[in-house]
């Protein structure tokens, strides 16, 4: 979905607690013939006014290698991000320190195979990677578009995934996990069988909106609510609060003659970082922004002012861990 610069513009605020160090655990970058975004853009975002020290690159099907082997080739991507990074640590680009942390893609049911790509992948960052996302977004409806991956139904039930997930420890590699609401059993079930393996789940879990879903709001949140808390007894997951400006989710800003303040964003978003946050507890979420993907329905300034209005109760200690060094502690970034 192509970003609307001109009608992000009309709205325009004052950034709310500025000083706020703020480490963005979840962005991409890609350069496509439908859209365009680099480390120049991901940065005149974050100078919009928070306070931005770094980031962590999400992969995103970006500059594979096409000249390696299908299991080689998303190591493309790591090299594509890691110059990236070496830029932006180069202070030629300012303090920022953009993709500090590279999460990238290695096809898991391999099994025990999927090593040798972790390894290159390992080799590739100058030790900046620190994880893996294997999405399995996926969905019966025609009118749900399932993960970039191309997932089968229950992909984290299976077995040789599961023989491909083991090898992330000896790595010492988070795992991202990308999925819809109606998948957070199967996320649960892989919690459960792994509890040494760290597990962050994007985007809130993914409550859907759109096709089957739509103008089911109040059913949809009953149940990704109690997907959300049962999978809170996994000591083992994190959680990212955000990710739910999208198509999917059904919110329909983007549809808007002008986009959301901010104020409105946390009218609606409350409910869902408010849940995660009672259930998961202050330690394991984290705040992202998901850009540029979010960036449908909302400017990076207005978006983390969303979520500021929404911590606006909590202390300044719970707001250090839930904005910056939750994220820092948990990708092992550098100064954790």
């Amino acid at each position: 979905m192509p970003i609307r610069q001109e009608w992000l513009d009309q709205v325009k605020e004052d950034v709310l607690e500025p000083d706020l160090p703020i480490c963005d655990p979840h962005h991409h970058f890609w350069d496509r013939r439908d859209g365009r975004y680099m480390l120049d853009d991901l940065l005149d975002d974050a100078r919009s006014g928070h306070n931005i020290c770094s980031t962590v690159f999400v992969e995103c099907l970006s500059m594979y290698s096409k000249d390696a082997s299908i299991s080689i080739s998303p190591v493309g991507e790591t090299e594509f991000v890691q110059g990236l990074a070496a830029q932006s640590a180069s202070g030629d680009y300012g303090e920022i320190r953009a993709a500090a942390g590279i999460v990238s893609f290695a096809d898991l049911t391999l099994g025990k195979e999927v090593a040798d790509v972790l390894a290159a992948h390992q080799q590739a960052s100058h030790n900046r990677f620190r994880g893996i996302r294997h999405a399995c977004g996926w969905d019966a409806s025609q009118q749900i578009r399932n993960s970039h991956t191309k997932p089968p139904p229950h992909l984290y039930l299976n077995k040789k995934f599961r023989e491909g997930f083991s090898c992330l420890s000896s790595f010492d590699l988070v795992f991202d996990a990308w999925l819809y609401h109606t998948q957070l059993k199967e996320l649960l079930s892989l919690a459960q069988a792994f509890p040494g393996q760290t597990i962050i789940l994007d985007h809130v879990g993914g409550p859907l909106g759109i096709g089957p879903y739509a103008g089911m709001r109040d059913s949809v949140f009953v149940a990704w609510k109690k997907g959300i808390q049962q999978l809170a007894s996994c000591e083992n997951v994190v959680i990212k609060l955000g990710g739910i400006g999208m198509a999917i989710n059904g919110f329909d800003w983007h549809k808007r003659p002008k986009p959301p303040t901010s104020k409105q964003l946390a009218t609606v978003n409350e409910p869902y970082f408010a849940t995660c946050i009672e259930a998961f507890g202050i330690d394991r979420c984290m705040f992202e922004s998901n850009f540029p993907v979010d960036k449908v329905s909302a400017s990076y300034a207005v978006l983390w002012n969303s979520f500021k209005r929404i911590t606006a109760g909590c202390s300044s200690p719970e707001k250090a861990k839930l904005y910056h060094d939750n994220a820092v502690r948990v990708y092992s970034l550098p100064g954790s």
